[in-house]
């Protein structure tokens, strides 16, 4: 896998929804954030505090301890991997992009026991950071909303990889978008404009079942597979919709520019881009769910 197109996903440049959603938050994060009903009074500080729920969540199915050797697959801005690193854990955050890496590096790159290199989850180096990546290698590794972009292939590439660098008793956590129904090409009537796949830069998503089933031929036990779509894709995509319906009037996008100031870069064009692209993806997430799988190496 290379990194042609998926880093652009990452651009406030080729991706209008991070030129909305920056200013409310996204920044060391870009994920959708876990939501509950006594926790969304929040939403009038913005997005970082749900994303950093959603990092917690994922982080505690791990079960690491002190000392644990852990990668952290498509680590992006680095927080995550620092995280791990800030309790013990020997953490190495990957991620194909270099621009991502740089910025974790200025970010958390001082930090013990946290380490970054430039590498593909898809097809691990044997050493990266100084930090080995053979047989058995590492207690844990950690891919959170991110594997979607990996591709059928990649993803069954990636399984394999996570399952020969963890030792007997070793644990892959992977959370990711997934399909609802056994055929994820039904994504083509929904983005027929592929406003959805062109902008995060994907084909189709995995369906859950299928997921397992890959993650069981590649050797992985499953010991927990968790729907989070009711906490996490369908409370974004409900988000999404509200912030187009109020971005439709003037006196609506005043409001908004009033609350998060960094809205006022956005022209009347990225207003109308921002419309069509919420709307489209509200499309697809109908037939979207999110999964996390607790997979661990018998």
């Amino acid at each position: 896998m290379d990194d042609s197109g998926v880093g652009d996903a990452y651009r406030a440049e080729t991706n209008v929804l991070l030129r909305l959603f920056r200013p409310l938050g996204w920044g060391a994060l870009v994920n959708c954030g876990y939501y509950t009903w006594p926790t969304l009074p929040a939403l009038v500080g913005g997005l970082a505090f749900f994303q950093r729920r959603l990092v917690d969540r994922s982080l505690a199915l791990l079960e690491t301890a002190p000392g644990h050797r852990v990668l952290d697959a498509c680590c992006g801005r680095g927080y995550t991997t620092a995280r791990l690193g800030s309790v013990g854990c020997q953490a190495l955050g990957l991620d194909l992009s270099e621009g991502q890496i740089g910025e974790a590096r200025e970010r958390f790159g001082g930090q013990p026991n946290t380490a970054f290199a430039v590498g593909d989850a898809t097809a691990l180096p044997g050493q990266a950071a100084g930090h080995a990546l053979a047989d058995g290698s590492l207690d844990r590794v950690h891919c959170l909303e991110a594997a979607f972009h990996f591709g059928p292939e990649g993803r069954r590439a990636f399984l394999a990889e996570a399952h020969r660098v963890l030792r007997p008793g070793g644990r892959l956590v992977l959370v990711d978008f997934t399909w609802l129904t056994p055929d994820p090409g039904e994504i083509d009537a929904l983005d027929a404009e592929r406003r959805v796949r062109d902008t995060w830069r994907f084909e189709e998503l995995e369906p859950r079942e299928r997921y397992v089933a890959l993650a069981e031929a590649a050797g992985f036990r499953p010991v927990r597979v968790l729907d989070w779509t009711r906490r996490v894709s369908e409370p974004f995509a409900r988000l999404g919709v509200a912030l187009s319906r109020v971005a439709a009037s003037g006196a609506g996008r005043a409001a908004l520019r009033l609350r998060w100031s960094g809205l006022r870069e956005l022209t009347e064009h990225d207003w109308h881009e921002i419309d069509l692209s919420i709307q489209a993806h509200r499309s697809v997430s109908r037939s979207t769910t999110y999964t996390a799988l607790v997979l661990d190496k018998p």
